[in-house]
């Protein structure tokens, strides 16, 4: 006597025919399940990640040539966020540089900061 059990899509609960251990009826219906799943838990990565690309493409722009001083209101008017950075960079004599990947800037007074690009030499 065996029991036959139905198995159902884990998205849309469709009625599911083939191999046993299979737990969705379509690549679309698994996609949107694990979307829903991981959504929550990568939304703030996700986020995070938005600001620091923005970041790197504002210090992009402002610096094509390599090295260039801005002052902290071109910097803020474009909505470069100062709390958001990939890594530091310590010099010798003590400045520390900011970097959003390989672009970065070092703040020299109050209204003012320099933006490089990151060099080989800086790990």
């Amino acid at each position: 006597m065996t029991t036959t059990t139905t198995r159902t899509c884990k998205e849309c609960s469709q009625t599911l025919n083939g191999r046993k251990d299979q737990k969705f009826c379509s690549d679309y219906c698994r996609n949107a399940y694990n979307n829903k799943k991981n959504g929550a838990v990568n939304k703030h990565v996700r986020h995070i990640n938005a600001i620091l690309r923005k970041n790197r493409r504002i210090l992009d722009e402002l610096n094509p040539g390599g090295k260039i001083t801005v002052s902290l209101m071109m910097l803020a008017e474009r909505g470069f966020n100062f709390h958001y950075y990939t890594n530091t960079y310590t010099t010798k004599k003590g400045a520390v540089y900011f970097f959003c990947y390989d672009r970065g800037y070092l703040k020299v007074d109050q209204e003012s900061y320099i933006l490089v690009r990151k060099q080989e030499y800086v790990k």
